[in-house]
């Protein structure tokens, strides 16, 4: 395919990002405005991550969406919102521009190629990272250089949050046209070096109710999450950047364990009611709390998001007793060697005392795997032209 002017390709990453304050509602459905404002942590991309590539070219006729090497619907509504954004911006810098005009891109088509490297829509913020990755690749290719807060807004709620490493607030914002919505970074990720994040994947299959329908749902039917909303959520935003910046473990910890807690429960007060814990949620909830009694201190806390898998947080000197609490709990099957994935734990006994204190039957099996992961940085461009998940022809290059 002969084309007048070489393609413009870019690739990027983008993290997931797990809510310690959580985002549950909308007070704007269209342009995804929140009923609250939140608090999250942003994972390592070594160990989760989606890669974006997309391509401009005069030769496509028409816009084009692959994720996971299967091609997606580009008419949905969620990424036309953000592909009409950027487009938006594009030509609002480009109406500012003085001097010589750079080439039109606007007029051309784009095609995007989306992977992630864990499981999408079981519960590992997936849309976040998606939605993050395609603002923050799609500005790049389009040369838009202000805030993508909204851009990925549009796409998730939660993917604004994914613009930034570290520890990041969405601000829930006051104005109507949700200009003042965006995403800031409360601390950037070498602020807390010690900190450690488990996720123990109980179940990789998509869940029943899924984030928007249950919002709609909880925002509709529930008394409690409007109270949660007006009256907890802000003093819990301003307690949570305190534990952050003086790096307090134990005020961290259960506070981020009881505003999980609080966001089940408006699940469950939602009517009919919804609930996204398993029976292994459960356990291990009994788990860090039986682990915490023992040692007379918070050494673990636990959040989930809309689903069954567990996000614990912990400091590196008690990740290897953690691992061996869990492995005993919840005996792995046939995956014993990599049942461990990501940073390296130094394997360690489960001491008597703590095995007698935990006092819990196990359940063989009730854990997939655990990826073992640190806070991390926000968007990257990777500059190495094999890494582009698009051929020459802006078509998905065949996995070798």
């Amino acid at each position: 395919m002969a084309s007048e002017e070489p393609l413009a390709v870019v690739t990027c990453t983008a993290p997931v990002n797990i809510a310690v304050i959580k985002y549950w509602g909308k007070r704007d459905e269209e342009l995804v405005l929140p009923i609250n404002s939140s608090l999250s942590v942003t994972l390592h991309q070594d160990q989760l991550k989606t890669t974006t590539t997309a391509a401009i070219s005069k030769d496509f006729t028409k816009d084009r969406v692959w994720l996971n090497g299967r091609e997606e619907d580009v008419g949905q509504p969620r990424l036309q919102a953000c592909l009409q954004e950027i487009r938006r911006l594009a030509r609002k810098r480009r109406n500012a521009w003085d001097g010589d005009l750079p080439p039109s891109s606007l007029s051309c088509k784009v095609h995007v190629a989306s992977v992630n490297n864990f499981p999408t829509a079981a519960g590992l913020a997936s849309s976040a990272a998606g939605y993050a990755c395609l603002a923050y690749t799609l500005a790049r290719v389009y040369g838009v250089e202000s805030d993508l807060s909204e851009v990925a807004r549009r796409g998730s709620g939660s993917a604004c949050r994914s613009l930034y490493g570290g520890f990041v607030e969405w601000q829930m914002g006051e104005q109507a046209d949700g200009k003042d919505s965006i995403a800031r970074q409360v601390a950037p990720e070498s602020h807390w070096p010690e900190l450690r994040v488990l996720i123990l994947v109980v179940s990789a299959e998509k869940k029943l109710t899924g984030s928007t329908v249950g919002m709609q749902a909880s925002v509709k039917t529930s008394p409690l999450l409007r109270f949660r909303a007006e009256s907890v959520v802000p003093a819990r935003m301003a307690e949570m950047t305190r534990c952050i910046q003086e790096r307090d473990f134990r005020g961290f910890a259960q506070l981020t364990m009881q505003d999980s807690n609080q966001f089940h429960a408006t699940c469950l007060d939602t009517f009919p009611p919804i609930s996204y814990l398993s029976q292994v949620s459960w356990r291990i909830i009994q788990l860090v709390h039986r682990f915490n009694a023992h040692h007379g201190d918070t050494k673990v806390a636990y959040t989930f998001d809309a689903g069954p898998n567990a996000v614990i947080f912990t400091l590196e000197d008690t990740v290897a007793e953690f691992v061996a609490a869990v492995r005993h709990t919840f005996p792995p099957g046939s995956n014993g060697d990599t049942f461990l994935k990501g940073l390296q734990v130094r394997p360690a006994p489960l001491p008597a005392e703590l095995e007698a204190a935990l006092a819990m039957e196990p359940t063989p099996g009730g854990i997939k795997y655990i990826i073992a992961t640190q806070v991390g940085p926000g968007p990257q461009i990777l500059d190495d032209p094999c890494t582009h998940l698009l051929g020459p022809d802006g078509l998905p290059k065949l996995a070798a």
